[in-house]
């Protein structure tokens, strides 16, 4: 009962603190309970999927780490994910890949059906989450010369053009199953690891194929389009096919989402100074929000400066219903579950520091040319009582508060996680 009292007592001084600078901080945590972030579950058993036991073959991805007790069948993952959202407040989504199908036999991707997703769909249905789906254009021997939508063989290029096809029409399914519009993503790893002879063709061959995929037109209550740029990858270090120019240029043409991971640029680049330039042009656009360190590593998320940014740029520009956030990062050294909580839980960290900001104040300063007042304001703003509204949204939302969390994935972990062998 203490501690309850504490932190309901830091909320109120908290509460008075920013309310002494115009800002509710109580119609903030209410506008923070509309968003859902979309957890991607792979980081549940390192991108191994459940088409055989051999899991990643290659395609420009790589999970490191050797942590025990990784989920190795669709019930002990949803198992880890119904335990990982128990721990993160809120009410969420569940991005699928299509290598994670339950079809009870050995199918290739171009015959995937919604029916090989329907246990999925009715955890989803059971726990009151969304869906999203992205085909998988990898760890297929279709995928081991490095292209795929742009591939020269023809033979390949339509393979994959109707895996796109099916995955969209499974989409559209766990959207309609489900009652909210699922974000299908596309994103291929094709490129070439030295400099190549002809930029330009693979890139024809690439719209050309993506014209086929969206050539049926789906109901957008149902299903978002959305496809993924890239600077470089594992293998196709000096060219990739669907760069970021591409894939803006087609997504403003073709009214798709643009899909930015932040992992997907140069070390650099930020998506946070992207998102206000290319919403300028296009109606809405997906996150796939990671850590790349010196390169697309795929980091668990954690509460940085550019993580901060990027929230505030959706907060500030008034793009909360106009940017799909999902996560994307997959991490074996250290306890999956863990890092599915740590990630999501400083996405929504930053969103809530992005929803406290006095920023109607900020505004006017620098409509005023006071540059000095903003930048004070700025700086005092980084030690405001965050931590207190923080912990009072989590315990508001019956999950634990600060690291109590831990101690329920140790726990998990040794009853359940280290009986997997």
């Amino acid at each position: 009962m203490s501690n309850t009292k504490n932190v309901e007592k830091a909320y109120e001084m908290a509460k008075e603190r920013y309310a002494g600078l115009g800002v509710d901080s109580d119609k903030a945590m209410d506008r923070l309970r509309e968003i859902a972030i979309s957890l991607h579950c792979w980081q549940g058993d390192d991108v191994g999927g459940f088409e055989s036991g051999e899991g990643l073959t290659g395609g420009g991805i790589m999970a490191t780490g050797t942590y025990p007790g990784k989920a190795r069948t669709p019930d002990e993952l949803r198992a880890d994910l119904d335990k990982a959202l128990s721990l993160i407040p809120g009410k969420h989504r569940l991005n699928l890949h299509a290598m994670y199908a339950e079809a009870g036999r050995k199918l290739e991707r171009n015959e995937l059906e919604p029916e090989h997703f329907h246990t999925w769909i009715d955890w989803a249905k059971d726990n009151g989450l969304g869906m999203d789906f992205n085909g998988t254009f990898f760890s297929h021997p279709k995928a081991e010369s490095g292209f795929t939508l742009s591939s020269a063989d023809e033979g390949i290029r339509k393979f994959w053009v109707e895996h796109g096809r099916v995955c969209r029409k499974i989409g559209a399914a766990m959207g309609k199953e489900l009652g909210t519009a699922c974000v299908a993503n596309l994103w291929i790893p094709d490129g070439c690891k030295d400099i190549p002879a002809d930029r330009k063709t693979p890139r024809e061959r690439l719209r050309k194929s993506l014209d086929e995929i969206f050539k049926e037109k789906m109901d957008r209550s149902c299903l978002l389009d959305a496809v993924e740029c890239k600077l470089f990858g594992i293998g196709s270090e000096s060219y990739v096919v669907g760069s970021h120019e591409f894939y803006l240029a087609y997504a403003i043409e073709n009214k798709t989402l643009l899909c930015l991971d932040t992992g997907h640029f140069h070390p650099t680049e930020v998506v946070s100074d992207k998102i206000s330039s290319v919403l300028t042009f296009l109606d809405e656009i997906l996150l796939h929000v990671s850590r790349g360190v010196r390169w697309d590593s795929d980091h668990v998320v954690i509460l940085s400066d550019e993580l901060r940014a990027i929230a505030r740029e959706i907060v500030r520009g008034d793009y909360l219903r106009r940017v799909h956030i999902g996560l994307d990062f997959f991490d074996a050294s250290i306890n999956r579950i863990a890092a599915w909580v740590i990630g999501t839980r400083c996405m929504i960290k930053a969103l809530l520091l992005a929803l406290l900001e006095p920023a109607e104040k900020l505004r006017e300063a620098e409509l005023a040319g006071d540059y000095t007042t903003r930048l004070a304001m700025q700086e005092e703003n980084k030690t405001l009582p965050f931590g207190a509204i923080w912990d009072y949204y989590c315990f508001k939302s019956d999950v634990p508060v600060a690291e109590g969390w831990l101690n329920e994935v140790r726990a998990y972990e040794k009853n359940v996680l280290s009986k997997r062998r």
